[in-house]
């Protein structure tokens, strides 16, 4: 069995500040991530709010920074390995992967959210056929295409501005008539003559042959049904909790977000929790660098008083 004094389950902006943190407090720290490092920025095009950075920075480049500084003080960063179940076991804890299990006296868990889907007929069959929860990932097959993105917030506003760069036509469609984004990204949204809103309406199906061809859209005002042709079509309708592998053993809030404390601390000693998955009123990359900071020292507290014990 692999053990360390602490492991972090995620690699994103929470985790790897965490593993900055206690790596340079000279923690045997051990990272765990099921994709690449990086989180949620290596999906990102283009990020402007996070201090530091006057000119923005591209995502990826700043998840690589943050793995790359994770490193050099140390910390382990292992990829490929889902986390499937955390355990609670006598002097630490035991985080079951698919490979195998590991031992650590403390945990930190900062496993993010994942997006939440539209659930309607259609999406699961053409998701990776012109159904696409990232921009960046998939924008550049778009040239000269027609595209739609649904959704109000920051990130379908972010991703919609984005997708321009490509696409000949963005429509957004949004069930409400007006965006919750920031006020600032509406307006550079307003201003680009190729994106198109669609306000007060509803996605009901996506249809096509091999690929989506068109969306069957509901006007929830006029309850008015019509079609809508696309190539493609990218969700940004909010995230769920990244928390499955601790539901049996943390407190979690009515969403499935992990309860904290102002310190990061769950309700069982030695579990700490930082990031997008903790509950919180505000879900930012800043905030999950400062909840990730928090979780380390924290953590650090703990596992002193655990060797003052002894």
């Amino acid at each position: 069995m692999n053990e360390a004094d602490l492991i972090i389950v995620g690699g994103g902006p929470a985790g790897l500040t965490s593993a900055i943190y206690s790596a340079r407090a000279l923690i045997d720290t051990v990272v765990i991530e099921k994709m690449l490092p990086g989180g949620q920025p290596i999906l990102t095009s283009f990020i402007e709010n996070y201090p530091g950075f006057p000119e923005g920075i591209s995502g990826p480049e700043l998840a690589e920074r943050l793995e790359s500084q994770a490193r050099r003080f140390g910390a382990k960063i292992i990829t490929s390995q889902p986390v499937e179940e955390v355990l609670q076991v006598d002097k630490g804890f035991e985080i079951k992967t698919e490979e195998g299990s590991f031992f650590s006296k403390a945990v930190i868990i900062a496993t993010g959210t994942s997006p939440r889907k539209l659930n309607v007929p259609g999406e699961e069959t053409f998701t990776g056929r012109g159904v696409s929860y990232c921009a960046v990932c998939d924008g550049a097959f778009y040239k000269d295409k027609v595209v739609a993105v649904v959704g109000g917030g920051d990130s379908a506003i972010v991703e919609a501005i984005y997708l321009t760069r490509f696409a000949s036509k963005v429509y957004v469609i949004h069930r409400r008539d007006q965006l919750r984004a920031e006020k600032i990204l509406q307006e550079r949204a307003f201003a680009n003559s190729k994106i198109t809103f669609i306000w007060n309406t509803v996605i009901q199906s996506i249809e096509g042959g091999k690929k989506v061809e068109l969306l069957k859209l509901k006007n929830l005002k006029t309850e008015e049904v019509s079609d809508l042709p696309v190539d493609g079509l990218f969700v940004y309708i909010g995230s769920i909790p990244n928390s499955s592998m601790v539901r049996n053993l943390v407190e979690l809030d009515e969403n499935g977000f992990i309860i904290t404390d102002n310190s990061m601390r769950t309700n069982i000693p030695g579990l700490f929790a930082a990031g997008d998955v903790r509950s919180n009123t505000f879900r930012q990359l800043a905030t999950a660098v400062g909840d990730g900071a928090i979780a380390a020292n924290s953590a650090e507290k703990y596992l002193g008083e655990l060797i003052w014990k002894r």
